[in-house]
């Protein structure tokens, strides 16, 4: 396989925001996906595709930590601006901390742009499975536990972030 040409760094999201970005992608993936099934078989598409997204939100993971100039809770805290802008996400923070980030999503116009596309089964792919490979590129330490989303029905989001590593901030 050969090597791809190096691409300069990604700075849309910070220009643009994720919603609108995920919308951009959709609507040039979804077709995409749709021809490419109908030649190789959907779930085999969908599955490259899906993989491939996992390893671009690791590389951004690790971009955004750079771009935040840290990858602890607070750096990532602060960068939920960019999926939050536009009243994408309604966030409802319950534990904000050095080691510890958990919010629940009560409201995704993600989720509702991806229906109002036509396309609630590619919702998760494009954006949902980001997320765990996301924090594992911001900081390899941090976890994510979820359990449900808003995308497969549920009535909000919970996100369980962890900082194991990271020290409280009266122990600097």
């Amino acid at each position: 396989m050969s090597e791809s040409p190096q691409i300069p760094p990604d700075t849309l999201t910070q220009r643009i925001g994720v919603l609108t970005r995920r919308e951009v992608e959709a609507r040039i993936l979804a077709p995409v996906i749709n021809a490419l099934g109908d030649h190789f078989g959907r779930e085999e598409v969908i599955e490259v595709v899906k993989e491939t997204i996992i390893k671009v939100a690791q590389d951004q993971g690790a971009d955004l930590a750079k771009a935040m100039g840290g990858s602890d809770s607070k750096a990532f805290m602060e960068s939920l601006q960019y999926w939050t802008q536009d009243d994408a996400l309604q966030i409802e923070v319950l534990e904000n901390n050095a080691k510890e980030l958990h919010f629940n999503v009560n409201r995704c116009r993600y989720s509702e742009m991806y229906r109002a596309l036509g396309i609630p089964e590619l919702g998760a792919v494009f954006s949902c499975n980001r997320d765990y490979a996301l924090i594992d590129g911001f900081n390899p330490d941090a976890k994510l536990q979820r359990t449900q989303t808003l995308m497969e029905g549920a009535t909000h989001c919970d996100f369980r972030y962890t900082f194991p590593n990271q020290k409280e901030e009266s122990e600097s």
